[in-house]
């Protein structure tokens, strides 16, 4: 198994939303914010080359929406989906399943592309894994998340044959040296992939920690569904991770892709931090 870092660009998002109830003149020290309040993150996808398969964790925003849309999210940086997967040798079509480990725009918009007047799945070969509690979720969303859940990046999935579920449950066994925890306070039924690596365990964090600067309990994001939920699952994650001795791999950190834990008087921070091509 080879595992490699895919990077697909950075956006900015409020940083008032992406730390909560967290103080600005607190927050800025890890993550400093541009003039309009607005903090750059990264959207840091994962290749699993294993044997005859190519799994791709995520896909980022994708570039198939329109100039109003991206006009809010300040897309900047040189890296693509495609570009970084063509550096490795590989292309679009090589990809033999996508996990998505949740539906907002920012983590499956790249799953589908605009041809012509068509929308369809950009990895044509591939499965695409998600679970049917957060399928149902995602396509029959509630008000307040509604914003982050596009038909257009969602729906091809389905109509075109390549969309399968996970089977949801503690720990999931997903495939030879993966399985699968969920959580429910960003949203529901998102899927945290653990992957045995080098005889280690380096677990994808999506949006349960998305930076090194959300490590402190009360670090949670306004956009979470359930904050109290996501503050016990962080809790007891962080507690996990010190005790087996975690990797972390950051979906959103601009300047850390990895990282260690330990047990501090402040509580669980930071250990190490390092790329995923020094393990």
């Amino acid at each position: 198994m080879k595992l490699h870092t895919i990077n697909t660009g950075l956006f900015k998002l409020d940083g008032g939303a992406m730390f909560g109830v967290v103080p600005k003149s607190i927050w800025q020290r890890t993550n400093p914010a541009d003039a309009n309040n607005l903090c750059t993150w990264a959207m840091r996808c994962l290749l699993i080359e294993d044997s005859n398969q190519l799994t791709l964790i995520d896909t980022g925003i994708g570039n198939k929406q329109d100039e109003k849309f991206f006009s809010h999210y300040y897309l900047h940086g040189s890296d693509t989906m495609e570009k970084s997967l063509n550096n490795l040798g590989f292309g679009l079509s090589d990809i033999t399943d996508v996990f998505l480990t949740h539906l907002h725009f920012d983590h499956v918009g790249g799953a589908v592309v605009r041809e012509g007047e068509k929308l369809q799945p950009a990895f044509k070969n591939a499965n695409y894994w998600t679970n049917e509690k957060h399928w149902k979720w995602a396509t029959e969303p509630n008000p307040r998340e509604k914003a982050s859940f596009l038909k257009e990046n969602i729906l091809p999935i389905q109509e075109s044959g390549q969309l399968k579920f996970v089977e949801e449950g503690e720990n999931t066994a997903w495939r030879k040296n993966i399985e699968i925890s969920f959580a429910y306070g960003h949203t529901d039924a998102m899927m945290l992939p653990k992957i045995n690596y080098k005889g280690r365990t380096i677990v994808y964090m999506a949006d349960l920690l998305p930076s090194v600067g959300h490590l402190p309990l009360p670090y949670v994001m306004a956009y979470d569904m359930f904050p109290l939920k996501t503050l016990q699952e962080k809790q007891a994650f962080l507690e996990e991770a010190v005790a087996k001795d975690y990797i972390l791999y950051l979906e959103h950190d601009p300047a850390n892709e990895c990282c260690t834990l330990q047990q501090t008087e402040k509580g669980i921070r930071v250990k190490e931090t390092f790329s995923l091509s020094e393990l």
